[in-house]
């Protein structure tokens, strides 16, 4: 037996240590890159059946609290008539929105054709809180029918589910829609 051989065993036994501690820093890195290419709820990310009445998902609290009690005040009504508001999508971090706009250029195959569906996260209502996606169906035609008196509009003829808050529609009426979002001069900032 050699006088090396502890000195080396030690070696071994550190080197194996250092391994084994990358291999775990490096586990936790996949899981946090993976963990931050997908949106969660925090992103605003709504699971099913979240109503407007949920304050406990971002997509919901962090709308404009005008926006939001309207959509309340609304839900209520429709309530009545048997509807139910469930929120699609509300409230988006920037991160989100890009994620979105993304996977739009990819489904319809150019910039041009997915600013139709999905703005910019510097352009998007929904990113600063002021939109809110409704759905079932019946959601959209009950508010379509009555969301002027709560100064609800949809703006946009291609996005049925889209309503943003217009204050002056409760007296004036809903403005008219653009075709899509490519019309709305806000999409050109």
């Amino acid at each position: 037996m050699s006088l090396h051989a502890p000195a080396r065993t030690e070696t071994r036994r550190a080197r194996g240590f250092v391994v084994g501690a990358l291999a775990v820093v490096t586990a936790a890195a996949v899981v946090l890159v993976g963990h931050q290419g997908a949106p969660g709820a925090a992103d605003g990310v709504v699971p099913d059946g979240v109503t407007v009445f949920d304050d406990g998902f971002p997509a919901v609290a962090k709308l404009d609290p005008d926006l939001l009690g309207a959509l309340r005040r609304a839900a209520a009504d429709a309530a009545g008539d048997g509807v139910e508001f469930r929120v699609n999508s509300g409230w988006r971090s920037p991160r989100y929105q890009e994620r979105l706009l993304r996977d739009a250029v990819a489904k319809y195959g150019s910039e041009e054709e997915a600013a139709r569906w999905v703005a910019t996260p510097d352009t998007s209502a929904h990113v600063s809180g002021d939109a809110v996606d409704l759905g079932p169906p019946g959601a959209a035609a009950w508010l379509s029918r009555h969301g002027a008196r709560y100064g609800l509009c949809q703006i946009y003829a291609n996005e049925s589910w889209h309503y943003e808050r217009r204050p002056e529609a409760a007296e004036r009426g809903c403005p008219p829609m653009y075709a899509d979002p490519t019309e709305d001069p806000r999409m050109r900032r």
